[in-house]
């Protein structure tokens, strides 16, 4: 059998503990480190305001919502 001193066994427990932890924490952060993209057709421009939004109704106009006015794709 082998002696261990309690001191030593609670530090090898809390080591043992903190690896596990870590490791789970970078397999977290790995799936979170995602590339966002946005399709194209879903950007509009306003001719009046020149502001630039995201619709993603498939119309053919869209409001803009800083001046209220319509713009055509």
């Amino acid at each position: 059998m082998i002696n261990i001193d309690f001191s030593l066994a609670i530090g090898l427990y809390m080591f043992i503990f903190l690896i596990v932890v870590f490791l789970l924490w970078l397999g977290i952060r790995k799936d979170k480190e995602r590339v966002l993209t946005i399709d194209p057709k879903y950007i509009w421009f306003c001719n009046i305001c020149t502001h630039t939004y995201i619709n993603t109704k498939e119309e053919k106009f869209s409001v803009c919502p800083r001046c209220g006015s319509y713009n055509k794709k």
